[in-house]
């Protein structure tokens, strides 16, 4: 059984969980304080972690002078001019004391400067005041600073405007402050737009991105991403396409139509990475938004965005480029993603660490990872040790991560702890669990409770599952509902099933469509079905003349598509390819291959394949060893393998056990050979009553 949690999230979102509300990360705050500290204001240090270290340029009428004020004699010789009355003096000591603490010393300066119509000062008074917990008086500074020029007095004025609820205010001046060339500005401005689903939020994300901003250069990326999703062929470049994964076995199997619970359900794809919240995958570097997506990323992630970090990983495995992917990884990882601890694991154990792997998921999984929990718990579920993997797939469920819940009734139903495998997968399948759903369905099916199963087969179907899809055309044919079973399968091979195609071409065959029958058991036989491949080489070999055995010297002809196929089915281990290979064989006159194959064949339980390695080995001679095979053909129920054993025991002058044999043959048949063994044992009958 396949345990889920192996990177598998709800509904296959890819290797880590988006977490919705944290892309912001107190963005609002961050922006403003670090807009604040831009307009010559003291650096405000805050806990958010993006925005406020997304540090813009200063205000122009500040920046010299704030960078001429580091030094004590620098601060000394400000303070005796400000003191003395210059205006540039007072405004530079007065941002320089607001960037120590000092308010009281810096509010006096500040106060001076603006009387005498500095902007910097009336920028950074309204910081003062809206730090002493006064805003409307600290908004009115900032009006002033915002109408003389000052970009960053007008993205301050802007998000106060905000804060209140007043949009088309706020729209107005980080509208003025962002074209004015703000980086914040631009930022918070964009903020604003996508709140609004404004297209023009792009514009601005990229004007703040372009001078550096690291969050805008992240979010730029993200937007790109999902609209990479959205267009696909816009996500590839010209002339690419993301090629759709295969899914998880159902209950059928290949050849026939099988019995619905006949088996139990794999787990969902756990390696599968769907393109959920933009996680998409990507064709190169340059190739349409998801390239220009990656550049921005790998902007934002060198200026230690943890996210972005998270995401180049992502990109960049998702081409095949592990060893670059692992560094972001690791860097993010290290910077506290939890996400990008159990990517990191999963790349580890990729390569062959697994314990460098569980080291990386317990430190995701302490952080609060359920995909982390879960990839811990299969993997003490693969080496037995039960209750520990049980405790980290609660850890999951206690995490948010609803997989947990479904790996805890596959590991139940493991056990044989069916009522606890069903409470589980209740629980997971009321959460919106597709394959949870699905595994219900089958448990309870194979409890004989077809009505109660039938609700979930179609719950899961309708939210994606495959396999339910193909289980419910299980379920139809069994009630000889042929119609409404070949939707469900046709539903489920357009979804990439391998069993449902096989199914699909099955219908198509015995309505006489063999060419939409070639191309679903084309789509079966490459998806892996050893039955698909061989009844695909069937309807290939019905369209061609059966090669006749090659002429005295000429070269051997090579092998047939049709034949290509028997020998995939039979490589596979199917018996009858193995049996028609040999078959082939033999008629090009390729005695050794063809011995291979029948001995292949006989071994696996084949009757028809021990008839005839028996007469391969009659033909060169080893009558010995052929009895042999025809012995087990015949114990089999092969009637033309009796006959042979009659006539051979008849040479050998065993009439009674000629007569044993033809007795057998007779039993079996078909019509010709039975009639061909009476006769046989009656002249046998009267050899021995001579």
């Amino acid at each position: 059984m396949v345990f889920m949690g192996d990177r598998a999230t709800l509904l296959e979102t890819g290797r880590f969980v988006q977490q919705h509300g944290q892309d912001t990360e107190s963005a609002v705050d961050a922006a403003f304080a670090a807009a604040i500290a831009g307009a010559g204001a003291p650096v405000q240090r805050t806990g958010a972690a993006d925005a406020s270290a997304a540090a813009a340029p200063s205000d122009e009428d500040t920046t010299d002078a704030v960078d001429a004020a580091d030094s004590a004699e620098s601060e000394a010789r400000h303070r005796r001019a400000a003191d003395a009355g210059d205006t540039a003096s007072m405004s530079v000591l007065g941002a320089l004391l607001l960037r120590r603490g000092e308010l009281d010393g810096a509010e006096r300066y500040l106060r001076a400067a603006t009387a005498d119509g500095d902007r910097a000062a009336a920028n950074n008074l309204g910081v003062l005041l809206h730090q002493r917990g006064y805003p409307d008086e600290a908004a009115g500074w900032w009006r002033i600073a915002a109408v003389a020029g000052s970009a960053a007095a007008a993205h301050a004025l802007g998000r106060h405007f905000r804060e209140r609820g007043d949009e088309p205010g706020a729209e107005y001046w980080l509208r003025q402050s962002a074209e004015q060339g703000h980086a914040l500005g631009a930022y918070a401005l964009a903020d604003l737009l996508e709140h609004r689903s404004d297209v023009g939020a792009e514009r601005w994300l990229r004007a703040a991105a372009e001078q550096g901003h690291r969050e805008a250069a992240y979010r730029l990326a993200r937007a790109l991403e999902r609209k990479a999703v959205e267009d696909p062929h816009d996500a590839f470049g010209l002339g690419r396409s993301a090629a759709s994964g295969g899914t998880a076995t159902g209950l059928g199997f290949p050849g026939a139509t099988p019995a619905p619970g006949e088996n139990a359900p794999a787990a969902a794809p756990a390696g599968a990475k769907g393109a959920a919240e933009g996680d998409s995958p990507v064709a190169g570097p340059a190739a349409g938004r998801v390239g220009e997506a990656e550049q921005w990323y790998r902007q934002a992630a060198a200026r230690g965005h943890r996210r972005a970090a998270l995401h180049l990983g992502a990109i960049l495995e998702q081409r095949g480029e592990l060893k670059e992917a692992g560094r972001w990884y690791l860097t993010s990882a290290k910077d506290g993603e939890p996400r990008a601890a159990c990517a990191l694991g999963f790349l580890l154990r990729d390569a062959g660490d697994e314990e460098s792997a569980a080291v990386w998921w317990l430190r995701a999984a302490q952080d609060g990872d359920g995909n982390a929990a879960n990839a811990l718990g299969a993997l003490h579920a693969a080496r037995g040790e039960q209750q520990t993997a049980e405790r980290w797939y609660r850890a999951a469920m206690d995490a948010g991560d609803v997989n947990g819940a479904y790996n805890l009734g596959l590991l139940c139903a493991a056990q044989d702890r069916t009522p606890q495998a069903e409470q589980w997968y209740r629980r997971a399948a009321y959460a919106g669990h597709r394959e949870a759903a699905n595994a219900l369905a089958v448990l309870l099916l194979q409890a004989g409770d077809h009505a109660g199963a039938e609700p979930w087969f179609s719950k899961a179907a309708e939210a994606g599952s495959v396999d339910a899809a193909f289980n419910l055309g299980i379920l139809h044919a069994g009630r000889d509902e042929d119609r409404t079973a070949l939707g469900w399968y046709e539903r489920a091979a357009a979804a990439g099933h391998t069993d449902a195609a096989l199914q699909v071409a099955m219908a198509l065959l015995r309505d006489g469509d063999d060419q939409g029958a070639e191309r679903h058991l084309r789509c079966a036989a490459g998806g892996g079905s050893a039955e698909a491949a061989f009844r695909l080489a069937g309807v290939l070999d019905a369209r061609q003349p059966p090669p006749g055995p090659p002429a005295l010297g000429e070269p051997m002809p090579e092998k047939t598509e049709c034949e290509e196929w028997y020998e995939r089915a039979a490589q596979q281990g199917h018996r009858r390819a193995q049996v028609r290979v040999g078959m082939l064989a033999a008629a090009r006159g390729d005695v050794e291959s063809a011995a291979h194959w029948y001995r292949e064949a006989a071994e696996a339980g084949s009757r028809n394949g021990a008839f005839n390695l028996g007469l391969l080995l009659a033909r060169e001679g080893s009558e010995r060893e052929a009895a042999l095979w025809w012995t087990r053909a015949a114990g089999a129920g092969h009637g033309r393998a009796a006959l042979r054993l009659a006539l051979l025991a008849a040479r050998r002058g065993e009439l009674t056990e000629g007569q044993r044999w033809c007795a057998r043959a007779v039993e079996l048949g078909p019509a010709e050979v039975a009639e061909r063994a009476a006769r046989l044992r009656e002249a046998l009958h009267q050899e021995l009553t001579a």
